[in-house]
């Protein structure tokens, strides 16, 4: 099975900044690009893979959170934008019918964390890419074997897993697990993870492009601020060759 390895000096805090505020203007211009995916059947085998690595970069379960456990009653509630910067962009244009295509595409979202006993939080998020056919849902199951306290840092295993809606030529599916730690600093809280993603990527109807199943390497890093009820996070990832950077406002009880 192959694999890409991403490297964690590609997505090193100090590139943040700048990315995230280029997310900004990507969304607000979004919905003048026609990315809707219809004719997948243009792509050679080769190329479908490509895509598909591209894809499950971009939708894969981004975490968002620290490692800590939020506690029984507790809960993250907020909404969420992310940017991935695509390698192929001119497979998406070619599966696009020729539309417009972002260099870093968008994906617009909405996302609830909640604690559980034990040390167990449970996710979901739902979301999808402005001026596109691209939705997406996905779920995380998290548990902080080591809880962390004023001392200790949290440690996490999480697994995660993400399904590709709204574009009938393309079933898409990831599923991913990752291990994390965060260490909480007055307000601010950094952490960061490595794992692994697997991307199930099959074409509908187009007897000419076989089905794909690939692991991607995975690594990112984050910060969240709390101030009170207002939470923020930032989070650089970098999945197989891509590059992502995503930002969350919310509540937190």
């Amino acid at each position: 099975m192959n694999t890409v390895r991403p490297s964690i000096r590609t997505i090193l805090p100090t590139r943040l900044p700048r990315a995230l505020v280029a997310l900004a203007g990507i969304c607000c211009v979004a919905t003048t690009h026609a990315a809707d995916i219809g004719t997948v059947q243009q792509l050679d085998q080769r190329e479908f893979r490509l895509l598909s690595e591209d894809l499950g970069a971009a939708l894969s379960y981004k975490p968002l959170i620290p490692t800590a456990p939020l506690g029984t009653l507790g809960f993250d509630v907020g909404v969420a934008v992310s940017g991935t910067v695509l390698e192929h962009r001119d497979l998406l244009k070619k599966a696009a019918g020729g539309g417009s295509v972002p260099g870093t595409l968008p994906l617009a979202s909405v996302r609830l964390d909640k604690g559980l006993p034990w040390n167990f939080d449970v996710a979901v998020a739902v979301g999808q890419v402005p001026g596109s056919n691209i939705e997406t849902s996905g779920a995380e199951l998290r548990w902080a074997f080591i809880p962390g306290d004023v001392l200790v840092p949290a440690v996490a295993v999480r697994a995660a897993y993400t399904r590709l809606s709204g574009v009938d030529q393309l079933q898409l599916r990831t599923s991913s697990v990752d291990l994390s730690v965060s260490k909480g600093f007055l307000l601010f809280t950094p952490y960061a993870g490595i794992g692994v993603v697997q991307v199930h990527s099959q074409a509908q109807g187009i007897a000419t492009l076989q089905k794909e199943r690939f692991n991607l390497n995975k690594v990112f890093v984050g910060a969240n601020l709390n101030l009170g009820l207002i939470n923020v996070a930032v989070e650089g990832d970098r999945t197989g060759k891509n590059t992502s950077y995503g930002v969350k406002a919310g509540l937190r009880f």
